[in-house]
């Protein structure tokens, strides 16, 4: 992570949307993204005011185990259940809902990390900068939006030291 303006006393809040990360992580390294990590990185030694995971329940067992993990990492974890509609078709995106939280907290911050590469962002990015906000970016840099990277003030690339970041799967 470049230092541009960075401050020990810049007041941080990280929002990470985990689907996006978890699939990109699984598609790219076959592996599953070390939050915790990414967590201690994006803070560096600045204050936390809020780190929250987005993460959407599909019912399966396995799950519980994440989210306390994300718990144990430092985060507040909000969930929502994975929509399936008749036709068989699966929603779960959390979008609108990372995009207002950003905004209600844009008052009590100095610097907004999002985790994701996802641009439909793009506009919520915009309006914290409005409000006088840094807004740094973690993600993977092969699959994030190229006009995200170019709207934040920061980009962190996970992709270039992904071994610090993803912890490989292993089968049993």
């Amino acid at each position: 992570m470049s230092d541009h303006g960075f401050s020990k006393q810049q007041r941080v809040s990280i929002f990470i949307d985990v689907q996006n990360m978890y699939h990109t992580a699984r598609h790219l390294y076959k592996g599953r993204v070390d939050f915790g990590a990414v967590r201690k990185n994006m803070i560096a030694e600045r204050n936390i005011i809020r780190s929250i995971a987005y993460v959407v329940e599909s019912g399966l067992e396995e799950e519980k185990g994440f989210f306390e993990a994300l718990r144990k990492a430092g985060y507040e974890v909000k969930s929502k259940e994975l929509q399936v509609f008749a036709g068989g078709q699966k929603k779960a995106d959390w979008d609108v809902g990372i995009a207002i939280d950003m905004i209600k907290l844009a008052p009590k911050m100095d610097v907004l990390v999002l985790v994701s590469g996802d641009g439909d962002y793009i506009p919520a990015v915009e309006y914290a900068q409005f409000l006088g906000l840094k807004v740094e970016l973690a993600s993977f840099g092969r699959s994030t939006s190229s006009k995200l990277i170019e709207t934040v003030d920061d980009f962190t690339d996970l992709d270039k030291d992904y071994k610090k970041y993803v912890n490989k799967v292993t089968r049993k």
